[in-house]
């Protein structure tokens, strides 16, 4: 909130909402105490005392110092104690009003003499068992990946997985898989027994989709800058490791390359954007979306000139939008702890700085991040690269966006038809040549490659067997 009399004037006129409300001077404790507790246990907000009636007009206060400790007192009621700025004064018109702000993300879940508020539009209301639950575990006071997951026994563990993990550890001075699984929050005991939780079951369970719906990530290239009927998917589902393992697949085969080829048939490649930098975002997404959610998964979607991550629940605990680049808080702890020692992230933090950072390096703009109703989205934008890049490329460039034609091609088919349309390649290409090229892809791929770009009419076949090797089709250029 602006804290002039024109920000003042500016709340007053969008009138009484979810974060908005005033009061005159006689307003009871109780009142006051109820909408302090529910917009602290909602998205925050502001109340204004010496203003009242529906329009918002300025009545003023007529004891300021008594106003301000009733407000502090009011706050200090709830359960835990309600910990706000202290209260503004300002002068409106020659009448003086407090303004009290409760910020966004506050630490706890708050109750008022039994009820657990919250703010819907202008008014307060009980929260129903099942958004308390959600709050609660949202804002670190429960953990819902370490409750035990529901009709699971051990033998729902992959046990080569988790020992596999269990090995994997270093300055550990227990070995025992279940005690390891068990100090993780993988495992909890009831009853003398041992039990998956539900961080256990996404992290090494046999089947995690079986017992945790909607915990999978959906990928899709579309070829436009919308979803369209041209688009290449994939669900991705398993444990947490393998799916990011999966994505990260998914974005290498998808992601637009520039392709620049020398006079050696040296290659170099620049993903349309910092491959590091769309990993970091899927790992996050993973790490800390909500699973309580059922209905929805991680949604990896790639457009001609953006890509989206949406997660699942909004941002957890004190993070908001205005703080991410600095404010740390997991609503899944144990599950970034086991991704950390897999060297997937790192713990410190979200990474968010080094997305920026790497963006930057690519001459890219700043990711954009939105929170809306059961979700949390983060968008990159591709562009060109800037002039003084570009002379940076000494080797003439030929560059494709994922497409020949009209038709759909992949990273390794650019590569063919980059090479074929060099001036001193002799405009053909054999399989050696383009195995050369991608030394790290297995020669059956590269062999289904060429074929597609047959079947597509793109390149002819010429000769047999050992001899054979590809042109253009001139009847499709």
């Amino acid at each position: 909130m602006s804290n002039s009399v024109d920000g003042v004037w500016q709340l007053i006129k969008r009138g009484r909402g979810a974060q908005t409300d005033w009061f005159g001077e006689q307003v009871t404790a109780e009142s006051l105490a109820e909408t302090l507790t529910a917009m602290a246990n909602s998205q925050g907000g502001t109340v204004l005392l010496g203003v009242s009636g529906p329009v918002g007009s300025v009545t003023g206060v007529r004891n300021v110092s008594n106003t301000v400790d009733r407000m502090l007192h009011a706050a200090l009621s709830s359960d835990p104690p309600l910990i706000i700025p202290l209260p503004q004064v300002m002068r409106i018109n020659g009448k003086a009003i407090v303004i009290a702000q409760i910020p966004a993300g506050m630490p706890h879940v708050y109750c008022l003499d039994g009820r657990y508020l919250y703010r819907q539009g202008s008014d307060n209301a009980a929260l129903k068992a099942r958004e308390l639950r959600r709050l609660i575990i949202e804002r670190g006071e429960a953990s819902f990946e370490t409750e035990i997951s529901r009709g699971t026994t051990l033998d729902d563990i992959d046990w080569e997985k988790a020992k596999a993990y269990t090995a994997s550890l270093s300055g550990l001075s227990e070995t025992n898989t279940e005690k390891v699984l068990l100090k993780r929050g993988c495992l909890a005991e009831k009853d003398g027994a041992l039990y998956p939780t539900n961080a256990g079951i996404l992290l090494f369970g046999k089947d995690p989709q079986r017992f945790l719906r909607g915990a999978d990530i959906t990928t899709a290239r579309f070829a436009s800058e919308t979803m369209s009927d041209t688009f290449s998917r994939q669900d991705i589902l398993g444990t947490l490791p393998d799916q990011i393992r999966r994505a990260e697949m998914f974005l290498v085969d998808h992601l637009r390359k520039d392709i620049q080829l020398g006079s050696t048939m040296a290659r170099a490649e620049q993903f349309e954007y910092p491959l590091e930098a769309a990993r970091e975002l899927v790992v996050n997404a993973v790490a800390h979306r909500d699973y309580q959610i059922s209905g929805d998964g991680i949604r990896l979607f790639v457009f001609s000139n953006h890509m989206e991550v949406t997660s699942p629940g909004g941002l957890p605990g004190p993070v908001t939008i205005d703080n991410i680049k600095d404010e740390r808080f997991s609503r899944n702890p144990a599950i970034v702890q086991v991704l950390s020692d897999m060297g997937f992230i790192e713990r410190l933090g979200y990474g968010v700085d080094r997305v920026i950072d790497l963006m930057r390096q690519q001459n890219l703009s700043a990711p954009l991040f939105e929170e809306k109703a059961g979700g949390f989205r983060v968008i990159l934008r591709n562009q060109t690269p800037d002039a003084q890049t570009e002379a940076k490329i000494a080797a003439p460039t030929i560059q494709f966006k994922g497409e020949y034609q009209g038709i759909e091609i992949n990273p390794r088919q650019e590569i063919t038809l980059a090479h074929l349309h060099r001036p001193d390649s002799n405009q053909r290409i054999t399989n050696s040549d383009l195995q050369q090229l991608c030394p790290d892809v297995h020669p059956e791929t590269i062999r289904r490659d060429l074929a597609d770009l047959v079947t597509k009419n793109i390149l002819r076949k010429m000769g047999q067997k050992r001899g054979s090797y590809y042109i253009l089709n001139r009847d499709q250029t």
